[in-house]
């Protein structure tokens, strides 16, 4: 246990947070220092062919131990942290045996975990926790996931009785942002399935995410004089407004749960002459997604109607694309890639939670890239922000996972 939490906070006290803004691949330098100590790290406990490209991209091999073909797997997480929530002098705290009570993040801030609005702390009790200092996020999204692979990998080193085919891993910069498999070299990587250790509480497995799209809508004004704006004057900011108010009042993310899409508003900004509104569109329902994008589309071109003849053109303007797809359609076809992990889990005692993912993955990327690749608990809770916490035992059970899934793998010779 000393061992996974050590090298957790090594992993976690580097600051790695990614930049939507930047262009750069990965998208801020910072990155960069907790690639390389990753690469010395996995040459030092006995990985072969260790390689990062000029992107960042990490990849190493575990070769098979046994004689008869198995087919290559792969576990890959992110090293990158949301932009959400700082991710600078991260000062993790541990709480061993956990009492089922407030844990108190910061004193001088009064800032407070409590299973009173988190209730799935309870369910940790008498487990060692890892926990912020209440200033910063923790970083367990996803460097649990990455401590779980490394970890793992060198136990299958240091017991070589357990008998297992080749095991690549991959560690990607910049998924927090959307581009984490963009220059994922899927044909170098080699696995014929893969897993990304990059998912939430004990026992999550997921293979199906939201269909992905954005939005943004911009709207032109006329600036006038308020004392002799009569009749002239069109406030974007107003127009922005009502834009707002004709999405649907029920579908947006805190009123929404399970497979019910939702429509977010994120950013919104401007002037009386020009006012922007961003907003992101998610549904797990292909067609359902498609007609969410269509609404918006309708919408901006009701606006247009309504107000070109008195703007002489278009009053309002859309930018609208896809992000990514339900991995759904991709998985499916290889559903015994998620029986695998379904069955190491029962194996060890650990509930499977299948169950479809509120968000995005690598992994909905890289199965539309080729490579199938569900997404397995890597133990954290609250991510992107000061209340984020994982469970120590949630890492040793996640570690455990993937020395399982590889034994299961190496013994089916049906695959």
């Amino acid at each position: 246990m000393q061992h996974i939490i050590d090298r957790f906070i090594s992993y976690v006290t580097v600051d790695t947070e990614s930049d939507p803004n930047s262009a750069t691949c990965p998208s801020t330098e910072k990155q960069w220092n907790l690639a390389n100590q990753l690469v010395e790290e996995l040459k030092q406990i006995g990985l072969s062919e260790v390689t990062i490209d000029e992107n960042a991209y990490i990849m190493a091999t575990l070769p098979s131990n046994v004689e008869h073909e198995v087919p290559t797997i792969g576990f890959i997480s992110h090293f990158d942290t949301s932009p959400d929530f700082s991710g600078a002098n991260v000062k993790p705290q541990i709480i061993k045996n956990y009492d089922g009570k407030d844990i108190v993040l910061n004193q001088e801030q009064n800032i407070i975990l409590s299973p009173s609005y988190f209730s799935d702390l309870l369910q940790y009790k008498g487990q060692t926790l890892i926990t912020t200092d209440g200033t910063t996020l923790l970083g367990a999204d996803d460097k649990a996931g990455i401590t779980e692979i490394v970890t793992a990998m060198e136990y299958l080193i240091q017991n070589p009785d357990i008998k297992h085919g080749k095991i690549r891993i991959g560690f990607t910069p910049d998924e927090e942002i959307g581009r984490g498999a963009h220059k994922f070299d899927v044909e170098k990587f080699g696995a014929k399935w893969a897993y990304t250790m990059d998912g939430s509480q004990i026992g999550e497995l997921e293979y199906e995410n939201f269909n992905a799209g954005y939005a943004k809508v911009t709207f032109s004004g006329k600036s006038v004089h308020p004392g002799y704006a009569k009749g002239k004057m069109i406030n974007s900011i107003l127009l922005a407004n009502k834009f707002i108010s004709k999405l649907p009042k029920k579908e947006v993310p805190q009123k929404t749960t399970g497979y019910e899409g939702f429509f977010h508003v994120h950013t919104v900004t401007g002037g009386i002459e020009e006012s922007t509104v961003q907003l992101i569109i998610r549904d797990h329902d292909l067609k359902l997604y498609k007609k969410r994008k269509k609404y918006i589309e309708k919408l901006v071109a009701k606006f247009n109607k309504k107000y070109s003849e008195k703007f002489s053109g278009p009053i309002a303007s859309l930018e609208i694309g896809d992000q990514y797809f339900n991995m759904r359609q991709k998985v499916e076809p290889v559903k015994f890639i998620v029986d695998i992990a379904e069955q190491a889990m029962k194996e060890l005692d650990i509930k499977p939670l299948i169950k479809a993912i509120r968000g995005g993955t690598d992994g909905s990327q890289l199965s539309y890239m080729g490579l199938p690749c569900p997404n397995i608990f890597a133990g954290g809770h609250n991510f992107h922000g000061k209340y984020e916490y994982v469970p120590v035992e949630s890492m040793l059970k996640a570690t455990q996972v993937i020395v399982k899934i590889a034994e299961l793998t190496a013994a089916n010779k049906n695959l």
